[in-house]
């Protein structure tokens, strides 16, 4: 939490936009009938969605 923290507002915004790619990724395959190496990694990545979006919340 703390390196998201730290990061810019425009960092943030670019990292946001990754993992929701990655998640539309990850969801496509698993949809596909395709195995994902890491069953967690969706649910990682849901909860970094949300923390980034909280803290640009709190910067508002």
């Amino acid at each position: 939490m703390r390196e998201i923290r730290e990061l810019s507002r425009e960092d943030l915004k670019k990292k946001l936009r990754e993992l929701e790619i990655e998640l539309i990724k990850l969801r496509t395959k698993v949809k596909s009938g395709g195995a994902i190496k890491n069953p967690g990694a969706i649910r990682q990545i849901r909860k970094d969605i949300a923390r980034i979006k909280m803290v640009l919340c709190e910067r508002k």
